[in-house]
């Protein structure tokens, strides 16, 4: 209905051009918006408003012009002028009634617009170091990404996510490190374990694995290791990470070092791709840091830059000439011991991605990533590529239990997983709370309302009107009455009152409300019109009987509380929430 308007006003403003009293060709951008009290009509547009200085003409005498020159509609059965020279629309009963007939016949598949048929996105989320299991803070990225891709498939998008597996540098370092003195401590060996090393118990559970996998193969003794420091003259500082590894080369082996580290990097990216798989998402390719340098796609891509005048050297280092490019500073490609840093790899996997020819590639980073966004764009200038990439922060999540803030340490240990989560209040709930807001919003997780059956629970209360709408065709079912789809399409016009014309407004937004959420990347936009979808239900439901005696009213009810249904189990879906059919 919205676009319908806009067209009409568009045609509105033509006529106008034509009759004299526009004589302009730009205009800013009107809006048209739903009407948020039925006394102002069910749309309203600030058309007026906006154009008044453009054209010289003030709002008041503007709207009436604008109304004079609207072309009449089937669609329209009024317009009114209110205010400073806001225009109301008052909508046709039958135009909102057809929307049902139209969602009962597409069911899941309703969703109109197709705006990405024929085009391609790339888009790459959560990818967290694999240093450890997913925590609640990566279940965010993970719910908002998985949610843009279902609602960037459902238009028409040929999608392909992936996950980017940094399995290369020093963090990875450290992981080795921390499971072989793990190991090295199941042999009773007092060693002291660096601070900064990852503590979690899937350390130990790893160090574990890798005892039982290969025995003492890679056991040596607490004297043994004195000796070594003695032979490299290193001070024995064991809170020195550095110092730690260097031990561990030497008496491992490049062989060695390598088995301990794939052994865990095994262990804990299938524990996350568990944990997302259980979680509902699926990425279509899981993409090593490795393979870069596999490929000599980091070579590949310095050799380009340097050709192109971008890369100069400084104090032994590799320099990116990014300040002419739009970022703050240069930045450091290749470090003086010949080791290339991490903006180094990640604009190879960037050349990698735009190689692909995907028609946009799409970021999705953790707010604490803003700062990178300007260096990477600026690489991406080079390219001429900036244009085709959109990034997307997700924002910090706070959690809060019977009202008290929980504190985390991911280095420490002391986190939640994002499994332990999901089985605290469920999937549904994890995955609805996550997008409730806009993702660069900080989120308040509240784990007591998430797991609360009451009408203060968004995602309950969502689920509780699908499932009171089974039952109350389980009803009929046990009754000795009839639903007649067809009989009630022809007795739409019975569908009245407040609750009913409420649900059909709300209804015919669908389509409205699932392409701005595409275009915005804002699944919240689809979680808030579920919410008030359900609201709107809940109380027809307390208001209204539905297996009425009369045949024509309760074969019209029951053809909107299915289309209501159906929207309701169609967003859930996107989502990524159940549509229960009992609860």
């Amino acid at each position: 209905m919205k676009k319908n308007l806009e067209v009409l006003l568009n045609q509105t403003i033509k006529n106008l051009k034509e009759k004299g009293t526009l004589n302009s060709n730009l205009f800013p951008l009107f809006k048209v918006t739903q009407s948020q009290n039925p006394k102002y009509g069910d749309f309203t547009t600030n058309l007026a408003l906006v154009i008044k200085k453009t054209v010289g003409i003030g709002s008041r005498v503007l709207a009436e012009e604008i109304v004079n020159a609207f072309p009449s509609s089937p669609y329209v059965s009024k317009v009114e002028i209110a205010g400073p020279g806001f225009i109301n629309f008052y909508i046709t009963a039958s135009s909102y009634q057809n929307i049902i007939p139209v969602i009962l016949a597409a069911g899941s598949r309703y969703i109109g617009s197709q705006i990405g048929l024929g085009k391609s996105i790339h888009i790459e989320y959560v990818s967290a170091n694999p240093t450890g299991p997913l925590h609640v803070g990566h279940g965010r990225s993970a719910a908002y990404g998985a949610c843009v891709s279902n609602l960037l498939k459902i238009v028409g998008y040929r999608v392909h996510q992936e996950y980017y597996i940094n399995d290369s540098g020093r963090q990875m370092e450290i992981l080795a490190l921390s499971v072989w003195i793990r190991y090295l401590q199941q042999y009773k060996e007092t060693l002291t374990f660096p601070q900064n090393a990852y503590r979690g118990q899937y350390i130990v559970d790893i160090a574990r694995n890798l005892r039982s996998r290969y025995g003492n193969l890679f056991f040596y003794s607490q004297k043994t290791i004195y000796n070594q420091l003695s032979i490299l003259g290193i001070s024995g500082n064991f809170d020195d990470l550095s110092t730690w590894m260097q031990v561990q080369k030497d008496l491992l082996g490049k062989k060695n070092c390598s088995i301990l580290l794939n052994t865990a990097l095994s262990h804990i990216l299938e524990d996350i791709r568990d944990d997302l798989k259980e979680f509902g998402i699926v990425y279509d390719e899981w993409f090593p840091e490795s393979r870069l340098i596999e490929k000599d796609l980091i070579r590949e891509i310095l050799d380009l830059l340097y050709q192109q005048g971008h890369v100069y050297e400084k104090n032994g280092a590799r320099w990116f000439r990014s300040t002419g490019l739009g970022d703050t500073k240069d930045r450091v490609l290749v470090r003086r011991n010949g080791v290339p840093t991490y903006f180094a790899s990640d604009i190879a996997y960037h050349f990698y991605k735009f190689n692909q020819k995907y028609d946009v590639v799409v970021d999705i980073f953790g707010s604490d990533h803003h700062g990178y966004v300007p260096r990477l764009c600026s690489f991406l200038r080079t390219l001429r590529e900036s244009a085709n990439l959109q990034t997307l922060l997700v924002q910090f999540v706070v959690f809060y239990r019977k009202g008290k803030k929980i504190s985390m340490s991911t280095r420490s240990g002391e986190f939640i997983t994002l499994r332990e989560l999901r089985r605290e209040v469920g999937n549904d709930a994890a995955r609805f709370f996550y997008i409730m807001y806009k993702p660069d919003q900080h989120l308040e997780f509240d784990l007591s309302l998430a797991v609360s059956r009451s009408n203060k629970n968004p995602v309950y209360y969502i689920q509780y009107a699908h499932a009171r709408i089974c039952r109350i065709f389980q009803k009929l079912d046990e009754s000795l009455k009839e639903w007649n789809p067809v009989e009630g399409m022809r007795n739409l016009s019975l569908l009245s009152n407040s609750y009913e014309k409420a649900l059909l407004i709300t209804l015919s937004c669908y389509e409205e409300i699932i392409h701005t959420a595409v275009v915005q990347y804002a699944p919240h936009l689809l979680a808030h019109y579920l919410q008030n979808l359900a609201n709107q239900f809940h109380a027809y439901y307390n208001a209204e009987r539905f297996l009425v005696e009369d045949d024509k009213l309760r074969n019209a009810r029951l053809n909107i509380i299915s289309a209501v249904r159906q929207i309701i189990a169609n967003g859930l879906t996107l989502l990524g929430v159940s549509a229960p059919e009992k609860m």
